[in-house]
């Protein structure tokens, strides 16, 4: 295995563990082989990768998919198109455009009876006593990339009553209320007899990772007392992981924006 190829797998796997979390998983370090659960639609698919030693440079890396509830005709239509996108990526390393493509096709297999898109997982507020208890709200800067929109909106809460009345009075909005997502984290200190406590917790709202990546970002800019939601209009194009560099940069810029950026 050549230096170069050594690298390109290295930065490969460390980006894919990071992306994909817990649906990522390491078969053999020996072999290079690893497992990616892909779920999308309630469907669920199994991508089973090995990285020989000349890949990326020479060859693509060896796959299987597992897929029991799909019809053969549509397993080889999806087997077509990931040789397609290796074809179109010669040379460089595909397991996330591969993986991405999975759950593209997985958002086209609609469940006969769709689901309308869930809100917020809050628990029912009185209406009538929002404007009295809910904290202010900031609306960050729209981000534009491919006709997808994000935007992130910001406030100063001190409870976990206060993260339910602003998830409430964003969903009164009807235009956020459509969003495709709605992903959120917060992080709320607490005194307490033997010193203070933290409450965190985040929301993917359907975009894997984005919640958890967003509450770790909150924990790296060591904010306290904070709610951060942001909104993502998806515009037919995928991003790939430029989504998460967008979600990121909503978040930070409307914490600077509503005064709540810790210096």
């Amino acid at each position: 295995m050549d230096s170069d190829n050594l690298t390109k797998q290295a930065e490969e796997i460390e980006a894919l563990s990071s992306i994909y979390g817990d649906d990522w998983t390491t078969e053999s370090d020996i072999t290079r082989s690893f497992c990616i659960k892909v779920k999308e639609n309630k469907k669920e698919a199994l991508l089973y990768v090995t990285m020989p030693p000349d890949y990326p440079g020479q060859s693509p890396p060896k796959y299987e998919l597992s897929a029991p509830w799909m019809d053969r005709k549509s397993k080889g239509n999806l087997l077509k198109a990931l040789d397609e996108v290796y074809l179109e990526n010669v040379g460089e390393t595909v397991i996330y455009q591969w993986v991405e493509k999975i759950r593209e096709v997985l958002e086209t297999m609609k469940s006969p009876e769709p689901e309308k898109k869930p809100k917020p997982a809050v628990d029912p507020i009185d209406i009538s006593q929002l404007e009295i208890s809910c904290p202010p709200i900031t609306h960050g800067e729209v981000i534009i990339d491919r006709k997808s929109s994000f935007q992130g909106h910001a406030a100063e809460v001190h409870s976990v009553e206060d993260v339910k009345a602003v998830l409430a009075k964003l969903n009164q909005n009807k235009k956020i209320m459509n969003a495709t997502h709605n992903m959120y984290a917060y992080r709320i200190e607490k005194s307490t007899p033997k010193g203070t406590s933290m409450i965190q917790d985040c929301d993917d709202d359907g975009e894997t990772h984005a919640g958890g990546r967003m509450l770790h970002l909150l924990q790296i800019l060591d904010q306290k007392n904070t709610l951060v939601v942001v909104s993502r209009w998806y515009g037919g194009i995928q991003l790939g992981p430029d989504r998460f560099r967008h979600i990121n940069n909503a978040t930070r810029q409307v914490i600077q924006q509503a005064g709540l950026l810790k210096k």
